[in-house]
């Protein structure tokens, strides 16, 4: 006897720019849908702000120090070096089969319990060595990006051949009128309607991922049209913070290596409305293809037998403290969408403030769907919220980022940020003598947008202090105080 099916929709880039969030921009008609049907994690986070760790924390339910997995390089099954054993807690940035080469991630989980694991899209890192095989029933389809130029449709965005990886970067928009399945995230709703067909009378764990929002902002003209950029409005606060270690801030190389986009210095007030623009006209293309997807279901009768989720793998800055992109510890970066709809759920269209981790989501699906938990997880099922979304939660959220991002080897230091009720708090670490080598502390009752840092006013030394202290403690302090009676 199986539970319900899956629905696992994965989406790239995506902060919280949706309707049902309170996004004063988007149109996002079809995923405000799920939400009223579902509920909505006004608070959840993920574990680091960029693709690959992100991903791979929450796809096997291990936190990032754990896995070993920092960079976009590597991968979770790889093996660890022998010079780095004696560094069980740290070593290189790996595959997250390095450090945990038997780990059984949350769809293999599910295909040993008799359920077929598919996938489209974009659920690992998109690179052919970042998949991981042993996850699924059949192979994976359009989860590997190939070529650099596989996110434009116009000629002039396309080299002779091909632009194959490495390669330079094009334009960071394109706006073409063209139908959904030009672009690689309409190919993708196709494909997993077809994987649909295929395997909806057997018990399945669909996993759908979309790239956009993911630069190139790249979309059919339908969706840029649907806003008038003139209305769109600016970043809050589009210059750097005065008073922050240079570890918290970057120069948003990712945005600044597109070649209609200038290297260095502040950007055009022009091209901040046409970037934000494009963001969101990418927002309302992917929500589209979501529709499709909840459209689907409700075509074969099977919505009310299904779970399903929708997360964005980690936020995204579009300008605000002069920051694009993501890699960093702040609000914008580690705030995600996350919506869950399980059936027979007692409260349905609602939220809930409580603070919740994108490691929640593996024992979450598990339990909603029947399937005892695997022990090797460090996060907490989310179901008890689903029936009171008010109760006492976790007293932190924790979030993790290296400085230098572009290292080879090993980072210099490592940026622990936990997300409390009223503050962050985030601590960089010598990464190797576990030195303090700067503080952050910002009051969200005051300063939601994190632009002012008080970790060295003296009003706030002891809520630096306590913050340090439940930092250093770690996640399983921080749990509610049931789960560590229980435990």
């Amino acid at each position: 006897m199986t539970g319900p099916n899956v629905l696992f929709i994965a989406v790239d880039d995506l902060r919280t720019a949706l309707g049902c969030y309170g996004d004063p921009n988007a149109i996002t008609p079809n995923i405000d849908r799920l939400a009223r049907r579902g509920m909505r994690f006004e608070r959840a986070y993920c574990q680091q702000a960029v693709c690959n760790p992100s991903r791979a924390s929450l796809m096997t339910g291990m936190r990032p120090d754990t896995l070993r997995v920092w960079d976009l390089k590597s991968h979770f099954r790889q093996e660890l070096p022998p010079e780095r054993a004696d560094l069980p807690q740290y070593g290189t940035g790996t595959h997250f089969r390095a450090a945990q080469p038997d780990v059984i991630t949350l769809p293999q989980w599910f295909r040993q319990h008799g359920y077929q694991a598919r996938a489209a899209g974009k659920i690992y890192h998109g690179s052919p060595e970042m998949q991981d095989p042993a996850s699924w029933s059949a192979p994976a389809v359009l989860n590997v990006i190939m070529k650099r130029d596989d996110g434009y449709v116009l000629p002039e965005n396309h080299g002779p051949e091909g632009l194959n990886w490495p390669g330079p970067k094009m334009a960071a928009t394109e706006c073409a009128d063209v139908p959904d399945n030009a672009y690689g995230d309409g190919k993708v709703a196709d494909a997993a309607l077809e994987i649909l067909d295929e395997i909806q009378d057997q018990p399945f764990f669909l996993a759908v991922g979309f790239r956009k929002p993911h630069l190139p902002f790249s979309a059919p003209k339908r969706y840029w049209d649907l806003y008038d950029r003139d209305q769109i409005t600016p970043p809050d606060h589009p210059t750097r913070p005065s008073g922050i270690p240079d570890y918290a801030w970057h120069h948003s190389v990712e945005l600044r290596g597109y070649n209609d986009i200038p290297k260095e210095g502040p950007l055009p007030d022009e091209l901040v409305r046409k970037l934000r623009h494009g963001y969101y006209a990418c927002v309302s293309y992917m929500d589209a293809q979501v529709g499709k997807l909840l459209d689907a279901l409700d075509a074969r009768g099977l919505t009310e037998n299904t779970v399903i989720v929708l997360w964005g793998d980690h936020g995204y800055h579009l300008g605000e403290k002069a920051l694009w992109c993501k890699t960093t510890n702040y609000e914008l970066d580690t705030r995600a969408p996350l919506i869950l709809s399980v059936p027979g759920q007692a409260h349905v269209g609602e939220q809930t403030s409580a603070l919740v981790e994108f490691v929640d989501v593996y024992p979450t699906l598990a339990e909603a769907c029947g399937l005892p938990l695997p022990e090797h997880l460090e996060g907490l099922s989310l179901l008890p919220l689903l029936d009171d979304p008010d109760q006492p939660w976790k007293k932190a959220a924790f979030s993790q980022f290296p400085r230098p991002w572009t290292y080879k080897g090993e980072p210099e230091v490592m940026g622990y940020t936990i997300r409390t009720a009223d503050y962050r708090y985030t601590a960089w670490l010598d990464f190797h003598t576990r030195a303090t080598r700067a503080q952050e502390l910002y009051d969200h009752r005051q300063d939601a947008a994190e632009v002012h840092n008080v970790a060295d006013d003296p009003a706030y030394r002891a809520q630096v202090e306590a913050h340090a202290q439940l930092l250093q403690t770690g996640w399983r302090a921080a749990l509610p105080e049931r789960v560590q009676r229980k435990g």
